[in-house]
């Protein structure tokens, strides 16, 4: 699995950030500044990790739902997670009519798996599972923590910049003080690569949830045609983005904003045909396997 090797990739990226960070922070405020930012940071996400799965829930107004009422799902989602040898997650629906997925929780003793009613409504009984292999792939690839790593780390960056904004800057008597074009560029920049970073990162998982979930479910095809479904059910019906929902929506299995202009080079999500494509990929090269 390729995901041991992607977990590598994404901690040393986030060493190597962290590094630099820590670099800015005691430039801009010496070490005083530095464990400013460092702790207001940690403490923000310290929050939005361990709360994580309540926040995009709550966003969309999700329910957790009884065997009872959704056979078909705990049955999917039983059958897939004993194939992965985990535990089976608690099991969400959200009344949302727009089609789409989210996985949650920080590792897979606390997983959530949420699916809107749209979702069930316009997926045939193989695509469904398709998603639900996708879902549970992010929460085994430790897709949450590795996101929350990067969320904390964009969160000092941004407290950085905004630290920078306070600093007297200081005349010819201090030569040591960074200078105004350095804080310009920093209370500009820094906000700006912590979201490239987050996106970068997101969008690389969302590869890797396809290529594992379709592993899963050995059905790469069912998960192409479940996500050309959920790209045109999503576009036709967007949600609103305004309250808790912008910082859920990176964890949904599809964009759930309408994208288009200067929004779709600030996505969280690959393109879908990019998706669907490596995916049709992935199902001709099983072909030839067997």
């Amino acid at each position: 699995m390729s995901s041991h090797h992607n977990g590598l990739k994404t901690a040393a990226l986030l060493g190597l950030l962290t590094a630099l960070i820590l670099a800015a922070g005691y430039w801009l405020g010496g070490s005083a500044g530095l464990v400013f930012a460092v702790l207001i940071s940690l403490g923000m996400n310290a929050f939005s990790y361990f709360y994580s799965d309540k926040i995009a829930l709550r966003a969309m107004r999700a329910r957790p739902v009884s065997e009872a009422e959704f056979p078909e799902l705990y049955q999917m989602v039983r059958e897939l997670s004993q194939t992965a040898g985990q535990p089976m997650p608690r099991l969400y629906v959200s009344p949302t009519s727009q089609p789409n997925a989210f996985a949650t929780g920080r590792d897979p003793q606390h997983a959530a798996v949420a699916v809107t009613v749209g979702i069930t409504q316009l997926l045939d009984r193989r695509e469904l599972r398709a998603v639900i292999g996708h879902e549970l792939s992010h929460v085994y690839n430790r897709d949450i923590l590795i996101s929350s790593v990067a969320a904390a780390l964009a969160g000092i960056i941004t407290s950085l910049a905004q630290l920078a904004i306070f600093l007297p800057l200081g005349g010819s008597d201090d030569d040591d003080r960074p200078n105004p074009a350095a804080l310009l560029a920093m209370m500009i920049l820094g906000p700006l690569a912590a979201s490239i970073i987050q996106m970068a990162i997101s969008r690389n998982r969302e590869f890797q949830a396809d290529a594992s979930g379709a592993e899963l479910t050995r059905d790469p095809l069912a998960l192409a045609s479940a996500l050309e479904k959920i790209q045109y059910g999503t576009q036709r019906m967007p949600l609103p983005a305004e309250g808790q929902l912008p910082s859920a929506a990176h964890l949904m299995i599809a964009n759930p904003f309408r994208t288009g202009g200067m929004s779709a080079l600030f996505s969280t999500h690959p393109p879908m045909e990019q998706r669907i494509a490596r995916l049709r990929e992935q199902a001709g090269a099983v072909q030839q396997y067997r």
